[in-house]
């Protein structure tokens, strides 16, 4: 069905001018669809241009006018936003939209709205079947742009060749049987949903694609129960929360492996995750879209023991630690970890110098400072342009974060730095708190960090808001608290 579907849908758009190296733009929430239309725009050599659905039109109209996008592909939900975009791309000839609410072929006589072409009625169609192509594995099938935390987001080029490798490293790393349940429930847009279902289309196993909204920890919990998950990924914000439901170990849970990635969680939540779900297996992915995404693993076996880490780089990447001048760092000293590898972007589109720092010195540079243990398992320090000088002195804001973490009424915290007339830089904290009590000021918070952290490192100011600003993918939007915590109300 899924291949039938797909095929249908690529000679229909090969019908209407679409060809080898088009670039389609992809606006939808998770269902099913959206994945027809990705191996549908592959089919044709084209190349598939996930966007994430929240941006506001203007964000989305730099995408679509970087990469030059011809098409769109979106559902009801969208079309304002699809409008909007179209307007400011009068590029975007063509608009397919899905039928409502997930109907697929079973509500495809809905009406279709002005402007746009039924995904449905493309489907069912008659005519002529589009000419299978030659497609060499370099090719690009994918630009992803990333999250744009800091500045105008970059499309990372992915290849079929690097999507096939990041298939078998999903295989090895999470253990995946082709008696797996899988549960997506990443946003599709991003990498880690395609990097999931790439090696579930190979083994031909079963994924279970969970709808977007509020993150609810009942029907997560609910779902597993129902669907009999055996594997899941989700983002350290989100096992935190599905660790505290009360109900969460008296549910009859069928899971083997659970995995996470895409932002650092705490020795508190690892914790957590480990006392919760004793019989599976975490494992830790650790990467970046550029690389596919995973270039790091923490088997199961290892959680425990190595508590922190984002595991050992996978056999099939090169990977180096270096200084700023590319000289590989000593063993257990702080660096930046560059990267080669069958995963690795071609770079990014459309941006030749952002490429050419990217692969400054031939190897690609993560921005991720590091440092590796004497059996070669990697620990997350910091990003690095978010690593604060203070006093000549390096801060690295994770590593405050972590311990942060344990504090009793702190249920969110990110550090990030604010000018200082004295010091260049000093640390501030930024929480969210849980349970009751009284805020948390800066002089509370030094009494209590006391010996477990050197007191060049406390935060100066304390800022306490409802919850931190988050991203699609669960990371922390750094920019915005640089913006608004120096003015913000401290405790």
């Amino acid at each position: 069905m899924l291949h039938a579907r797909a095929e249908a849908m690529a000679s229909a758009l090969s019908r209407r001018g679409v060809v080898q190296g088009d670039r389609v733009l992809l606006l939808t929430l998770n269902r099913t669809e959206f994945f027809e239309a990705v191996l549908a725009v592959n089919a044709l050599g084209a190349i598939a241009v996930p966007v994430n659905f929240r941006l506001t039109p203007p964000e989305c109209a730099y995408i679509a006018e970087n990469c030059g996008a011809r098409a769109v592909v979106t559902e009801p939900a969208l079309e304002p936003l699809v409008r909007a975009v179209r307007a400011l791309v009068p590029a975007l000839s063509l608009a397919v939209t899905m039928a409502p609410d997930g109907a697929g072929a079973a509500d495809s006589s809905a009406p279709v709205a002005e402007g746009f072409e039924g995904f449905e009625d493309l489907i069912a169609e008659d005519g002529e079947h589009y000419a299978p192509r030659d497609v060499p594995e370099d090719t690009p099938c994918l630009i992803l742009y990333t999250s744009g935390t800091t500045g105008r987001p970059k499309g990372a080029v992915l290849t079929y060749s690097n999507m096939a490798a990041q298939s078998f490293t999903c295989i090895r790393a999470l253990q995946m049987g082709l008696d797996g349940v899988g549960l997506l429930a990443a946003p599709t847009f991003h990498v880690a949903a395609l990097g999931s279902i790439a090696p579930a289309l190979q083994l031909g196993t079963t994924t279970v694609i969970h709808p977007l909204g509020a993150f609810s920890t009942t029907d997560i919990l609910d779902t597993w129960e129902r669907e009999r998950i055996t594997s899941t990924f989700m983002v350290p914000v989100q096992w935190q929360a599905v660790c505290a439901d009360p109900t969460v170990k008296d549910r009859d849970l069928a899971l083997r492996t659970i995995s996470w990635g895409a932002a650092p969680a705490s020795d508190t939540v690892l914790e957590a995750m480990a006392e919760t779900f004793p019989g599976a297996l975490n494992v830790a992915v650790f990467g970046q879209t550029e690389m596919s995404p995973i270039t790091c693993v923490l088997d199961g076996a290892d959680a425990l023991r190595k508590i922190g880490s984002v595991g050992r780089v996978i056999p099939t990447i090169q990977a180096r630690i270096v200084d700023d001048d590319m000289n590989d760092v000593p063993q257990g000293e702080v660096g930046e970890i560059v990267y080669r590898g069958p995963t690795l972007m071609q770079g990014y589109w459309n941006d030749s110098s952002a490429t050419d720092a990217a692969f400054d010195g031939g190897w690609f540079h993560s921005g991720d400072m590091v440092r590796a243990d004497d059996e070669g398992f990697i620990y997350v320090v910091d990003r690095k342009k978010d690593m604060i000088i203070s006093g000549g002195e390096n801060i690295y804001c994770a590593e405050v974060e972590n311990v942060l973490y344990g504090h009793p009424r702190v249920r969110e915290a990110a550090v990030v730095g604010r000018p200082d007339p004295k010091w260049g830089e000093v640390p501030v904290a930024v929480v969210a708190l849980q349970g009751d009590g009284p805020d948390l000021d800066a002089a509370a918070l030094g009494r209590w960090l006391g010996d477990r952290l050197a007191r060049y490192k406390h935060p100066h100011d304390v800022v306490v808001v409802e919850a931190l600003p988050r991203n699609a993918s669960g990371k922390v939007v750094k920019g915005e608290l640089r913006e608004s915590a120096p003015a913000a109300h401290t405790g």
